[in-house]
């Protein structure tokens, strides 16, 4: 079954984000906590959602958590699958296409007309996934990012 997270799910939410990072060789870069989860998904102005993925005995064993993007292309929104997690004793089990399948209607449903997201090269068995429901890689796009110190800098208008 695939539902809404509500603010009870935060500390499984946030368990599996840890459980994700080990999974990817970055538990280490993990800082967010698990109350800063909560405000982003629950607080006054919430900018990310999630859906969570639940077994036949109502535990969660995944989770897509995302937000908008938008498309000056195209002129309308589309969301940005930031994670997508599946403990590894339910894998198999038809979740994480489910969690995807729900975000896929999430965009018809508002007329959004993308669904994106990153994975890392090396995860072959996430990528034969991702190929298996149709999805491409957009290999002539190279994901940038500012962080920490090089964000300070240019921020600070010394960079």
């Amino acid at each position: 079954m695939i539902r809404t997270a509500v603010p009870a799910d935060v500390p499984v939410l946030y368990s599996m984000v840890r459980e994700l990072a080990l999974y990817e060789k970055a538990l280490e870069e993990v800082r967010a906590t698990e109350e800063q989860l909560r405000e982003a998904l629950f607080g006054e102005r919430p900018a990310v959602y999630a859906y969570v993925a639940e077994d036949e005995g109502g535990e969660v064993v995944g989770f897509a958590l995302w937000f908008l993007n938008f498309s000056t292309w195209r002129g309308v929104h589309g969301i940005c699958l930031e994670d997508l997690y599946v403990r590894p004793e339910a894998r198999g089990g038809g979740y994480g296409k489910a969690l995807l399948r729900e975000l896929a209607r999430t965009c018809a449903e508002r007329g959004y007309e993308r669904l994106e997201w990153s994975v890392l090269d090396w995860n072959e068995p996430a990528i034969g996934f991702y190929r298996s429901l149709g999805a491409e890689p957009m290999s002539e796009w190279t994901v940038y990012r500012l962080t920490d110190g090089a964000l300070e800098r240019l921020g600070s208008g010394q960079g």
